[in-house]
């Protein structure tokens, strides 16, 4: 897949098929899009575009939202989008300016004269242009000027499948990492460099990876212990490259209340793994929640019961 930065770095295509959206997730509705659109450029021996926005449009046009935490970082989508098969992704800087286009003039500038659109797939009750004047009708009406068709993934669809981003964000910020899976057709993922933390873990006899996500609009899932599955990861070229199978693991996040910790920590411990791994890439799904943070009485109470966890996360992993 060839990811576009903005969309004058694109060099307009014929027959382009076309999909535009945050997709934050890349969730099962939006794979449902993007299965159609792969079809649709089949038929025609074309080629899919998918048209995307960073920062996210709440971002800039709701500042009460421009702390939203997303479920993606935009690596992390560009990733999922090139395993879905999409040929292109033009990742478009969302400014002030970009939100005040008209919708023809939207869809004649960039998606005909720039990107060559000859087919559009959206999703039911899509907004497009200043004020999110733009919609369905917009497009049925300069669709026969400009020479494109259209069609809409329905409501029906859709719902059938009974997801949204919203959702999914809701559950992870409730620890339900199960029902985050069965809404995005995969596990949750945090990426990170590992960073030295105070050995309080490896103390106790369980040695923690802490992790560092770069990215402040990643969402983190809520406090607590989780099973989880570990790949080491070198980082090159577009995306980072597996170094080992996953290995097996239970996550913490949390503020460490037994120690009175006053940053809110990522700590990963792996299971029957002994190497030194600081300033390593690595990246922890999440698979199942085990328990809540709390605070313990001392570091032995919290270490017996560390010693519980894992028997739980192991019999979890099986």
């Amino acid at each position: 897949m060839k990811i576009y930065h903005d969309i004058e770095e694109f060099h307009k295509i014929d027959q382009a098929a076309v999909t535009i959206g945050t997709f934050d997730g890349v969730h099962l509705g939006h794979q449902k899009i993007l299965k159609r659109l792969k079809t649709l450029a089949e038929r025609a021996g074309s080629e899919t575009v998918v048209l995307t926005f960073f920062p996210h449009p709440r971002m800039i046009l709701h500042p009460e939202d421009a702390h939203i935490k997303l479920i993606n970082t935009i690596a992390e989508k560009a990733e999922r989008l090139d395993q879905l098969g999409i040929d292109h992704l033009i990742i478009t800087p969302f400014t002030r300016d970009f939100s005040n286009l008209s919708p023809q003039a939207y869809i004649k500038n960039i998606l005909v004269d720039k990107i060559g659109m000859k087919h559009l797939v959206i999703g039911y009750d899509h907004h497009f242009g200043k004020d999110r004047e733009g919609g369905l009708s917009h497009l049925q009406q300069l669709a026969p000027i400009y020479g494109f068709d259209i069609e809409e993934i329905s409501q029906q669809d859709i719902n059938d499948i009974a997801v949204s981003s919203t959702k999914i964000r809701n559950a992870l910020l409730s620890g339900d990492v199960k029902m985050a899976r069965e809404f995005l057709g995969y596990s949750f993922q945090l990426l990170g460099k590992v960073v030295k933390g105070d050995q309080i873990g490896r103390r106790m006899g369980f040695p923690t990876a802490n992790l560092f996500v770069e990215e402040n609009y990643k969402l983190i899932p809520a406090d607590g212990i989780y099973a989880v599955e570990v790949e080491l990861l070198k980082a090159e070229n577009q995306y980072p490259r597996l170094l080992s199978p996953p290995l097996k693991g239970m996550a913490y996040i949390g503020h460490r209340p037994t120690i009175n910790g006053m940053t809110r920590n990522i700590e990963v411990n792996i299971f029957d793994f002994n190497e030194t791994i600081y300033g390593q890439f690595i990246r922890i799904h999440f698979l199942h929640f085990v328990r809540e943070d709390q605070r313990f009485d001392s570091l032995e109470a919290l270490r017996l019961q560390l010693i519980e966890d894992e028997k739980v996360v192991r019999g979890l992993l099986l």
